[in-house]
């Protein structure tokens, strides 16, 4: 992503340190826990692997395009996946995001895409609002759960305040990511 490197290594570091612990709730034995951690690690990773400041590395042109076939079919599987339920429509709007990003940066690799004046797209300001209004819910929403006694393992894999704060910090990720956009 462009701009300043420090806060695209810290937002690297909460998108990767989301997505393991995302990786390691997909061995709950919640089944829709499961189902949810797998698409919420892919958009951790994928979301670590976007903000890497430009000044660190350079993508190849084919990656671009890459994270958008990538996050494209996992906006097509969310979409499926709303049939069982609204709460997968989240989901859709953040695959279909990461695509939206992954054309602007393949649009624009060497300079701000927002330079000239434009301001900011229609797009990505709805993008900014939805985002936003989500992780102003969702901080509303982290209120410690009890927990009953349990095993250490399936005590780290199946809390419910751990899934909500992972979700609120990849939703502070977004909105950070779209800012820079």
């Amino acid at each position: 992503m462009h701009g300043p490197a420090s806060p695209g290594w810290l937002l690297v570091a909460l998108c990767a340190a989301t997505g393991a612990y995302c990786l390691l709730r997909m061995r709950s034995t919640v089944e829709e826990q499961r189902r949810a951690a797998g698409g919420e690690a892919l958009m951790g990773f994928g979301m670590a692997a976007m903000a890497v400041p430009a000044t660190a590395f350079t993508p190849p042109p084919w990656a671009w395009p890459a994270y958008a076939v990538v996050f494209g079919a996992a906006a097509l599987h969310a979409l499926w996946a709303a049939r069982a339920g609204a709460h997968h429509l989240h989901h859709l709007v953040g695959a279909s995001a990461m695509v939206y990003m992954a054309v602007v940066m393949a649009a624009s690799p060497g300079h701000h895409p927002a330079s000239g004046g434009a301001g900011i797209p229609l797009l990505t300001g709805a993008l900014l609002l939805y985002f936003t209004g989500y992780v102003l819910l969702s901080g509303l929403r982290l209120v410690p759960v009890p927990v009953a006694a349990g095993g250490a393992a399936g005590a780290w894999r199946d809390r419910p305040e751990l899934a909500r704060a992972c979700r609120l910090s990849m939703g502070i990720g977004m909105v950070a990511m779209l800012l820079t956009l």
